[in-house]
């Protein structure tokens, strides 16, 4: 594997880091991470999808941002403000947000409208429901995009994250995903522990 996955064009390489996900995922030893992980990737897509209105319930919620928090950074001010949002407020602003799609950042900052969400709580949620179009925003994976700029918990800079991960999505072939692209290159940076799994 090259040293910097996102200078690759193979896609096999691309395929063996992706592979590596779950493994990643176990290794970074952090005891929620692998439940939390497997029902942000299997269970919440689906019931997204199926909603006659696509939208996250107040619980679904609180569960993306322990899953980001778990597989980042702990900010337990930013989970207890997702916590004290009103259940009806956030099935009513994620309905709204993912109404929005696919406009490149509608959905993200209609969600961020909601208190202790920002851009990558928001593209989590944007990201479990329409994959093909938004990746989550990991700071580990803005690090290997080069020409991004300094790294920016911004809309801005999310739309340009984004939009380099459509791309090499693209690039990678009919069957790749944003959201693939970002989970491989997490998995080559080998998660916030730095561990090859």
């Amino acid at each position: 594997m090259p040293k910097t996955l996102w200078n690759s064009t193979d896609a096999t390489e691309w395929r063996t880091a992706l592979d590596r996900y779950p493994d990643v995922v176990a290794a970074q030893e952090v005891k929620s991470l692998p439940a939390l992980d497997a029902w942000y990737r299997g269970e919440l897509p689906e019931a997204i999808a199926g909603r006659r209105r696509p939208h996250v319930t107040h619980a679904e919620l609180v569960k993306v941002t322990e899953w980001k928090m778990a597989r980042g950074v702990w900010r337990a001010r930013n989970l207890a403000l997702v916590r004290g949002n009103d259940a009806a407020l956030v099935v009513a602003t994620s309905g709204d947000a993912l109404g929005a799609v696919p406009d490149p950042v509608k959905p993200i900052t209609t969600l961020a409208e909601l208190a202790g969400v920002g851009p990558a709580t928001a593209s989590a949620v944007a990201a479990a429901a329409e994959p093909a179009i938004y990746p989550f925003f990991d700071e580990l994976v803005g690090a290997q995009v080069p020409g991004l700029g300094t790294l920016a918990f911004s809309i801005g800079y999310y739309k340009r994250y984004a939009a380099a991960l459509r791309e090499r999505a693209m690039a990678l072939g009919a069957r790749w995903t944003p959201v693939m692209v970002e989970r491989a290159l997490w998995a080559h940076a080998g998660g916030k522990k730095g561990v090859r799994a």
